[in-house]
């Protein structure tokens, strides 16, 4: 990990302890134990440029604690992981790609995933790079999978919430010569820890669940091959794609309360997808956690937590936005994630190949019967 020195990690610890000591410099008498945010476009460099800030493009202490905190998150107790942070999700996923690529290589994109990789595909393909895709499900892109340089897994997808066997991938892509990354956004590091499955990279928007509060955009890569990592960090040197480091000190200071948060959202999660497989009408309720769902048993394998996204289907367009219309406690909202519930109809976007009646609901931290009694209620009051 770059930076200064941080505190051990505590032997044995629990999620819980683990989040509130995440990224902690050790302790400094009358010092505040989170340091507030550098504020630093260089600094003081007399002689050799040998020490570990130099300029602000760079490095900043303030990314140093939080790249050590998600590292620490996404590969407990292992020394060899790096961490780099960036401006937000897109610049991470961005930085692996574009990275890792070379004009004439291959690369294997799932085509149910989030919604901005159309528009990445793009941008590969005119740069030489040769662009396959197949949806997550199934562990579909396996069949595809021959002669590529790198496999991008998004599990669950996002927004259909389809699951793979990352083991069962990484596995096959390694043996093939290709590298994996995952995006791990939707599970969290304490849903699902992507390197210990076998994954050269995890990636992630920390502006959803990670940050949580709806006020801050920032990604992060993590790795474990030094060389690989190295062209990351070239990558986000060369573009810039950095955060400053006000936007750092809030993701910090956020992540002290992720054990808590996931704990309620993803517990209501699982209540809502409950109660919404028990309507009366067939919605096509799709949550990882339920025990019925596709997904599930591939979901169980490998994730500790399912997340706090919930989908369905209802019927039309009409009553989709009847029903968004009708929520009292939910916001209509993108973005996934928050302490506050959202929910929004996905094909206004035009992007995701989804019925136009459907609906991804991020589950926030209100109490489960009343988050549960509004959904309910604006169904019956969407259907009439």
């Amino acid at each position: 990990m770059s930076g200064t020195q941080g505190q051990a990690p505590v032997p044995g610890a629990g999620d819980g302890t683990r989040v509130v000591r995440a990224g902690l410099p050790e302790p400094v008498k009358y010092e505040p134990t989170l340091p507030g945010p550098v504020f630093a476009a260089h600094y003081h460099l007399p002689g050799e440029p040998t020490g570990a800030y130099t300029y602000g493009r760079d490095e900043n202490p303030t990314w140093t604690h939080l790249e050590r905190a998600i590292g620490g998150l996404e590969a407990p107790g292992e020394s060899d992981v790096e961490t780099l942070v960036f401006a937000s999700g897109m610049a991470a996923i961005s930085s692996v790609l574009f990275s890792q690529l070379r004009s004439g290589d291959a690369v294997v994109l799932p085509s149910d995933g989030y919604q901005a990789l159309p528009l990445v595909r793009g941008q590969l393909e005119a740069y030489g790079i040769k662009v396959r895709t197949a949806p997550t499900g199934g562990d579909a892109q396996l069949r595809v999978l021959d002669g590529a340089r790198l496999l991008w897994i998004e599990t669950p997808s996002n927004p259909g919430l389809d699951v793979c066997d990352v083991r069962r991938l990484v596995e096959e892509a390694h043996a093939r010569g290709a590298l994996v990354a995952v995006d791990n956004t939707l599970a969290t590091p304490l849903g699902q820890r992507p390197l210990e499955l076998g994954a050269d990279f995890s990636v992630a928007s920390g502006t959803k669940q990670l940050t949580g509060h709806g006020d801050v955009l920032l990604g992060y890569v993590t790795g474990r091959d030094p060389e690989a990592m190295a062209a990351v960090r070239r990558w986000r040197k060369i573009v810039g794609a950095i955060p400053g480091p006000m936007e750092a000190w809030l993701a910090h200071r956020s992540l002290a309360t992720l054990q808590l948060r996931v704990e309620r959202q993803n517990a209501t999660a699982l209540a809502v997808a409950e109660a919404l497989q028990d309507w009366p009408e067939d919605l096509a309720v799709r949550y990882p956690g339920l025990p019925k769902d596709p997904s599930h048993a591939v979901a169980a394998g490998q994730m500790r937590r399912f997340g706090c996204v919930v989908s369905f289907t209802l019927p039309t367009r009409t009553r989709a936005e009847r029903f968004l219309e009708e929520l009292r406690l939910v916001d209509d909202a993108t973005s996934f994630g928050g302490v506050r519930s959202t929910a929004e109809r996905r094909g206004r976007w035009g992007g995701d190949d989804v019925p136009e009646g459907f609906i991804r609901m991020s589950v926030g931290a209100e109490d489960t019967e009343d988050l549960v009694a509004d959904v309910l209620r604006a169904l019956e009051a969407s259907a009439q």
